[in-house]
């Protein structure tokens, strides 16, 4: 295998990671990356009150002009709604705060009492459909009573949007990974960048895992064994089913997809989440390697992702 540099790091609330092939790329690859990072943070984030995605929240019900990172994130959030028949909403956002997970994910999970909560009521998702965009004007309207949430496209897209600036600007390939989403830009190593897939992008080489190899695209994970935290006396995750406001069945434990871009194989990853057990034909009806693992540890490969290698 082709010796790569590596550097880690966190942004957007997660643990990242960026190979070169070039040790000498290395500063100027993370500079770009950086540089990215901090504008789609600012304009993408649920997290931060001063972020532009925050601002348009307040708003609801308003026709907002908007920054092109924002117009971009959420043009592309409303194409990821369309294509998985409304799966993938992005206006799931009140329905995340109702169940606690309503600041960055490190203080929700840090918050382990199971102590009485107030009474939860559900909230109907606004749905994707109300959503007005003006590509003209760069103006966005949501319904009144709606929040938006990007978390099942913002990151991955970021990941796309980190790995090709990267590559831009140091003149060579690059593999990022925000959290887990994966995107590769550039001339690949000889033999290809080796990844690990596994439910959590922090797991160790010990933990049941596939390592394979990809040259191009984009892969994502989508789990619900990770991002879990309690509520009350009730235990969540941060998949939400748009058709009954709650996290989605735990049909899978975690789909891995591959794709053209980052983006799109999270929004296939994400779908499959909260199809349950219809993912494998979704998924084999659009030709899309993927890795299902069950809620019983059973692994089913779909569309051509590798059998071989080690795969527990």
């Amino acid at each position: 295998m082709t010796d790569v540099t590596r550097a880690d790091f966190r942004a957007l609330g997660t643990g990242c990671v960026l190979l070169v092939a070039d040790p000498a790329r290395l500063d100027t690859a993370r500079a770009a990356i950086d540089e990215q990072l901090a504008i789609i943070d600012a304009a993408c984030s649920r997290f931060r009150d001063d972020s532009e995605l925050m601002a348009l929240n307040g708003r609801a019900g308003e026709t907002v002009h908007v920054g092109p990172e924002l117009f971009e994130a959420i043009t592309l959030a409303v194409r990821a709604a369309r294509v998985t028949g409304g799966d993938v909403d992005p206006t799931i956002g009140a329905a995340l705060r109702v169940l606690g997970y309503d600041r960055d994910f490190d203080e929700v999970a840090g918050n382990t009492s199971r102590a009485a909560a107030p009474l939860i009521t559900l909230r109907r998702i606004a749905g994707w459909e109300r959503i007005e965009l003006d590509a003209d004007r760069s103006t966005v309207r949501i319904p009144e009573g709606c929040s938006l949430d990007l978390g099942a496209t913002a990151k991955a897209w970021a990941a796309d949007r980190a790995a090709a600036a990267a590559a831009d600007a140091a003149g060579g390939g690059v593999l990022v990974s925000l959290g887990g989403d994966i995107a590769v830009a550039g001339p690949a190593p000889e033999d290809g960048w080796l990844v690990r897939v596994a439910a959590s992008h922090a797991s160790s080489l010990d933990e049941p895992g596939q390592t394979i190899t990809m040259s191009t695209g984009g892969l994502a994970t989508s789990s619900t064994t990770v991002r879990r935290w309690t509520h009350g006396a009730n235990e969540f995750h941060h998949i939400i089913d748009p058709a009954t406001s709650l996290p989605a069945d735990d049909v899978w434990r975690s789909v891995s997809v591959a794709a053209a871009t980052c983006a799109d194989a999270n929004i296939a990853s994400t779908a499959a989440i909260i199809r349950g057990e219809s993912a494998p034909s979704w998924l084999t009806a659009h030709a899309l390697p993927a890795r299902l693992v069950g809620r019983d540890g059973d692994i089913v490969h779909l569309n051509g992702w590798p059998e071989d290698g080690e795969d527990r």
